[in-house]
């Protein structure tokens, strides 16, 4: 599923279509269009408008044309191509086949060339000009400050408070796990309940563990990742790990080591 990692391996991607001209839209999908934007309106904002530049902000992709920003958010199996070559090569949890049934948005460029999203489950969306103050502190660039004043005084699981993109922003299912089996810290704990130490100890999981799995190529590269089934063990101490929900997410955490 696209985490953060793969989003910026989108953004990436996407920097290919910097400078090039926009002459059609394709918006097959109204349910794919978010805040009431329609195909027409989408057309109108953008053709014959030039990419300028993208960024992203956790697990949003914003590309920045001459006038206004595309945001592209991707759920749970979208995947972004950009002259037919993939950002992504698989998912975790999605097919690996690349249906053209399955576009749900693309751009036309007068080169030719084309900028589409494919998403099977229709969990994703495309914006214009979206509200960025509703994302939190970037998970690669998070202080110790910023984390922790997400987990001051909260009453919610700490592994809730790390996938609520309002309090840190780029973390899903995959990586939140993988960062708590790390920190020693068990998901369902009160996130307000962590020490100084434990919130020390978390914010330099998260920062470590996101720039790792970077280099590694993927959210579904962790060391907790194979042992995320039924019976699977921790890889640290051999204990059977819990299979919970937690946050309202599948969650597997080891009951020995993770207090």
């Amino acid at each position: 599923m696209p985490e953060l990692i793969e989003v910026e391996a989108y953004r990436q991607l996407a920097d290919r279509a910097v400078g090039r001209r926009i002459t059609s839209i394709d918006a097959p999908d109204a349910w794919f269009l978010k805040r009431g934007i329609t195909a027409g309106a989408l057309s109108h904002a953008l053709v014959d408008r030039t990419i300028t530049g993208t960024r992203r902000i956790g697990k949003l992709l914003l590309v920045d044309t001459d006038a206004p920003t595309l945001g592209l958010r991707f759920g749970m199996t979208g995947r972004l191509l950009v002259d037919d070559t993939p950002g992504v090569n698989e998912l975790q949890y999605a097919s690996h086949r690349l249906d053209t049934g399955w576009d749900r948005f693309s751009i036309q460029f007068s080169d030719g060339g084309d900028l589409r999203m494919n998403d099977p489950r229709r969990l994703g969306g495309v914006e214009l000009d979206p509200d960025e103050t509703k994302l939190g502190p970037d998970a690669t660039t998070i202080t110790y400050r910023e984390l922790a004043d997400a987990l001051h005084g909260s009453e919610a699981p700490v592994k809730a408070r790390l996938l609520d993109q309002r309090r840190v922003a780029g973390l899903g299912n995959l990586l939140a796990d993988e960062i708590l089996w790390r920190a020693r810290l068990d998901p369902a704990r009160t996130a307000g309940s962590l020490t100084t130490g434990e919130r020390r100890r978390l914010h330099g999981q998260v920062r470590s563990t996101v720039a790792q799995l970077v280099a590694r190529g993927g959210s579904h590269m962790g060391d907790l990742r194979e042992a995320r089934v039924r019976g699977g063990r921790c890889p640290r101490d051999g204990a059977e790990l819990a299979r919970r929900t937690v946050g309202g997410r599948t969650t597997y955490s080891c009951p020995v080591h993770q207090r």
